[in-house]
This record gives C-alpha cells, structure tokens and sequence, in this order.
C-alpha cells in the first residue's frame, strides 16, 4: 500500500538552515507540543542543512525533530542513510515520541518521524533501520485501509522496536474541521477513532502529529487529554499552514 500527498511535495517549506530553526529542537522533559522540519528530496532543505542540524543538536545536547514520507520514493534512500550515518557518527541516541519524557541525552539526540499510510515503503526501509540500529516513529493514517499485510508489517516494525502513533483517521485539516464541525466532533470523528484502530490492533499509541501541521492552541489541549505529546510542523504555507508552532 502506498497512500502518501503528492500535494505537500509540490509546496516550498522554510529553506532556512536547520541550525537556525529553534522550535524543531526540544531538550525538556517536560515539553509536550513539538515541531519537525520535512526532510523529504522536495522540500528544498539541503543534505548539508540538515547535517548542521544534527550538528547542532551534538553540540549542545539537544533533540532534533525530522520528518518524511515514504522512504525511497518522497526521500531518497541515499538522503536518508546519509542523515542516519552522520547521527551515527556523532553519537547521537535514536528517540521515538514515545521516549521523549526524558531529558535529553548530552550528546544529543534524533526524534525521526515518518507520517501518512506508506507502509510499503517504511517496511521497504528496515533493512537500513536495522542497519543503524535507529528506532523511528510512524504516524499513521488511513489505518483502516491498510491490507492485512500491511498491517503484519506495521506489526513487524513494532516489534522491531519502532514506535506506532497517530496521524488522525482521514488526514484531515484540524483547524478547518473545527471551524466547520466544533472541536468535539472533531475528536470524536478524526482523532479518536484514528487512536483507537490502532490500539484495537494492539498498539501502543502515546502521540499524535497534526495533519499538514495544522493546530491552535484550543486543540493541542483537547488532544493533550489523550495523548502524552503533539507534533506540529516548523513553517507556514499560505492558505495550508499558518503558524503552526506554539510561541
């Protein structure tokens, strides 16, 4: 199954050099609303970019949060091992959201992220997970459409020490949801119901990451009553995405 948005690759993000880019790294245990930058081939964020964020998250102990897609096809496996064989080298501890209640490591750590229902291009990647030893997380949507073997492959990248979490039933705007629906509605039609697929299904689900980054305050709040963290994006697209990390 390869269900992924061709239409978030063809939008700029901030190209600003990851070193820079304050809210996309954490460092306190107690944080729960967290920001990543998209490292997918589109996004325009260079390799060197991205290696002076891993750079800096070494230099001052700090955890960087990095997201993609579909290993292999919306970022190229050559970018990835790259980014994993420099934290790698910089000794830096491979985080799931799961893990993030703890301060962080000195030597600094990486928080990777893949999101939507790319199961067959995540499973395609564990070989080079396995390879570094680096345990990501996958925030998953669409869980119902997925096939029984995407779902023994999700089950299989659990096992592996990967952390399943939530990227809401249909991959919907929240914002707009909200404005269109009310903030119950949609909890109860969007984000429960993508939280509890996967734990009918045996997962263990601690976080959620906003579709398209979008969120407000009002509804970190909401979600924080079921989840031990958030995760938002780091910059702002006209019409899409409009300040999407908390000050």
């Amino acid at each position: 199954m390869r269900v992924w948005i061709p239409l978030l690759l063809l939008l700029a993000a901030c190209r600003q050099s990851l070193d820079q880019i304050d809210e996309i790294y954490s460092k306190s245990p107690d944080r729960r609303v967290f920001c990543g930058v998209d490292i997918d081939d589109a996004k325009g964020n260079d390799l060197d970019s991205i290696l002076g964020g891993l750079e800096r998250a070494h230099e001052r102990g700090e955890i960087i949060h990095l997201y993609a897609h579909a290993p292999g096809v919306s970022v190229a496996s050559e970018r990835l091992e790259a980014v994993l064989t420099r934290a790698d080298e910089l000794g830096l501890a491979y985080l799931t959201y799961a893990e993030l209640g703890a301060p962080a490591p000195p030597q600094g750590g990486l928080a990777l992220s893949f999101d939507d229902s790319n199961i067959d291009a995540w499973y395609g990647a564990r070989a080079l997970f396995q390879a570094h030893q680096a345990r990501v997380t996958f925030f998953v949507t669409r869980y119902d459409w997925f096939t029984d073997l995407g779902r023994a492959w999700l089950h299989q990248l659990a096992d592996d020490g990967h952390d399943i979490a939530a990227h809401g039933l249909r991959h919907v705007s929240g914002p707009n949801y909200v404005m269109e629906h009310g903030l119950r509605a949609y909890l109860d039609e969007e984000v429960l119901p993508s939280l509890q697929l996967l734990r009918d299904d045996g997962f263990t689900v601690t976080s959620f990451a906003y579709p398209y980054g979008r969120r407000t305050g009002e509804m970190d709040h909401a979600l924080l009553e079921y989840f031990d963290r958030v995760r938002s994006v780091s910059y702002s697209i006209e019409g899409l995405v409009a300040d999407p990390c908390p000050e």
